[in-house]
């Protein structure tokens, strides 16, 4: 060992942020290893490290008798008066110092390679600690490199991988670049600790906004959730614990500069901010902001609301391509089927009439059973006589009789629809064996004319032009 040890320790521990301890446990048990690997395994050593001399010191136990047997385990109680304590007594057992610099190559590389691979796991075992807990939390790096689609960021003392799926599609990024993410895992691995950061996680968003908003910092304001489409659209409900504190301005800032700062840093990501409220229907209506609605149908056990808006309102409820209702269901949680009056007009239309069809079903009845949820015939063939019971208050046997007339109601139905597509089937395949044989005829009378032209034959020739002037020539003849 080298006679700066004390500092070469010093230096691996400020740099490596390494417990001095640690260090020093681990060339100790390197040097062990090197002395079993030169004098052999089966052979016992201790290691102790000298500060004072500054360098590892590797001892041989050996037992104090009379007569020695075995030279590598005993010592003879002269010698070892002698050479290593004068008061030494017989059973004693002593630590007798080996030379490191007898060594082999071989051992001393190996050595080396112990305490290198032992300094890289404790340095691994730190960094996982170091960020373990902080999932959850922003970090800021530098993109390091490119691995087919994912960026390698480095954190500082370790890296972190972004993932092609955890990037925003139109976010693009070059070496050296400085990039802010979102921390969605971290976990040990046979290589080490393995980061995973997020750039479309709606955590970030959170984060984000309590980076920029101090009420949300100080539990003023509260998060209730949020919901992102990377790149386009997010939505974000918050709530304030303070009545005097309006969470949306505090959000948006004076002149939209909160609100602001965040979109520049989500690179133009547009943000909805919503004022989440207990009453969950409510709270639909402000997560399909811009859009008014005027009714909702709630269905509880489905856990889906049916939302009807203005006819010229629909496509700002549903946004582009979906985006607005897609984006305000995962926010609030419900299932959102956002519908026209026009359309729901028609629907509840042909709902009440299919219910009112059924024989002894009343007008009166059929809104009953159809502000009960059932939108058809089958729906109510479908339910129990209890369940209408309950609805309409009729006696049990009158219940009874409803499912009875509702469930026949719809076999006979069925049974119609059917013969009318059997009928309309039947029309079909005589419309088209009569247009095939309309076909055929119209072929036939084709060859037919072909026939007659090639029988008639060419038309009859002009009369040749050497008729003409034998006439010419005759005449002279005729006038002498």
């Amino acid at each position: 060992m080298q006679q700066d040890l004390n500092r070469v320790i010093e230096q691996v521990t400020k740099e490596k942020g390494i417990d001095k301890e640690i260090l020093v446990e681990a060339i100790e048990s390197a040097m062990v290893s090197a002395a079993k690997k030169t004098f052999g395994a089966e052979r016992s050593f201790e290691a102790q490290y000298n500060p004072d001399i500054g360098e590892i010191e590797l001892f041989e136990p050996r037992v104090v008798v009379d007569d020695v047997a075995d030279p590598e385990t005993e010592i003879e109680l002269a010698e070892a008066r002698e050479t290593l304590d004068p008061d030494v007594e017989l059973g004693d057992e002593l630590l007798m110092k080996i030379d490191s610099a007898v060594f082999g190559r071989i051992a001393a590389q190996a050595a080396k390679q112990n305490i290198v691979q032992r300094v890289r796991d404790v340095e691994r075992e730190i960094i996982f600690d170091e960020f373990k807990d902080r999932q959850g939390e922003l970090v800021h790096g530098i993109v390091q490199r490119f691995e087919k689609n994912n960026i390698i960021v480095n954190l500082g003392r370790t890296n972190a991988i972004l993932p092609e799926k955890e990037q925003v599609p139109r976010e693009r990024y070059r070496q050296g670049d400085r990039i802010r993410a979102y921390i969605v895992s971290v976990e040990m691995t046979s290589r080490g600790p393995q980061i995973v950061l997020s750039r479309t996680h709606p955590g970030m968003l959170i984060k984000l906004f309590e980076q920029e908003v101090p009420e949300i910092y100080e539990g003023i304001v509260e998060v209730k959730g949020a919901a992102r489409e990377p790149g386009g659209r997010a939505k974000i409900a918050v709530a304030s614990n303070d009545q005097d504190v309006d969470p949306v301005g505090a959000c948006v800032g004076m002149k939209g500069t909160r609100v602001q700062s965040v979109v520049q840093e989500l690179r133009g990501e547009k943000i909805d901010i919503v004022h989440w409220i207990s009453e969950q229907a409510e709270y639909v209506c402000r997560a399909l902001a811009p859009a008014k609605v005027t009714k909702i149908l709630l269905d509880e056990e489905a856990h889906s609301m049916e939302v009807i808006v203005p006819d010229e309102q629909l496509s700002l409820a549903i946004g582009r391509k979906g985006q607005n209702v897609r984006l305000a269901s995962r926010l609030t949680g419900w299932g959102i089927d956002a519908r026209s009056e026009s359309e729901a007009d028609e629907e509840s239309r042909q709902a009440r009439q299919s219910l009112s069809a059924i024989p002894g079903v009343s007008e009166v009845m059929a809104e009953l059973f159809y502000q009960s949820g059932f939108k058809s015939a089958e729906d109510l063939a479908d339910t129990e006589a209890a369940t209408i019971n309950e609805i309409t208050g009729i006696e049990p046997e009158k219940a009874l009789a409803i499912l009875e007339a509702s469930t026949k109601h719809v076999e006979e139905e069925r049974e119609r629809a059917a013969r009318e597509a059997e009928e309309a089937a039947r029309a079909a395949r005589e419309a088209e064996e009569a247009a095939r044989a309309a076909e055929e005829a119209g072929s036939g009378a084709e060859q037919a004319a072909d026939g007659a032209v090639e029988a008639a034959g060419e038309p009859a020739e002009e009369p040749a032009a050497g008729a003409d002037e034998d006439e010419v020539e005759t005449s002279p003849q005729q006038g002498a």
